[in-house]
């Protein structure tokens, strides 16, 4: 059994979480006693902040509607689709056209690629996340 100190993605308010690992997988979340934001407590979300890791309702690959239909593809083929889609917006209607959301169920450092590929990347401020205060 390992901790491993991260985080808390649910808020702005950024809780220390120890996440317990056993055998390979996620199985509990507990506080950081020394952390000066939690100081040895979590709110609900953060008790349970590790139950979304390992579900069998998660999305393992990417998704396409073709025919009216949602069918698995390529991550290749997901991401060519993506770029070529975020391009024609970009260059038909503007940057700022384009609005992206993040989530609380992305790591802090995912979370911050995705507003650094917003910005500099797409070129608009237009990024917003599910957890802001």
């Amino acid at each position: 059994m390992q901790d491993i100190m991260t985080i808390c993605n649910y808020c702005g308010c950024g809780c220390g979480v120890y996440l317990r690992v056993e055998q390979g997988l996620v199985v509990g979340s507990h506080p950081s006693r020394s952390h000066p934001i939690s100081r040895g407590n979590l709110c609900s979300k953060g008790w349970h902040l590790h139950e979304f890791i390992h579900s069998h309702k998660r999305l393992k690959e990417p998704l396409l509607r073709q025919n009216g239909i949602l069918q698995e593809v390529s991550w290749d083929e997901a991401l060519d689709f993506t770029a070529a889609a975020l391009l024609h917006a970009k260059e038909t209607t503007g940057p700022d056209s384009i609005g992206v959301l993040s989530s609380a169920k992305c790591s802090n450092e995912e979370n911050y690629l995705l507003q650094k590929l917003t910005r500099a990347g797409l070129g608009t401020n237009n990024i917003d996340h599910c957890a802001r205060l």
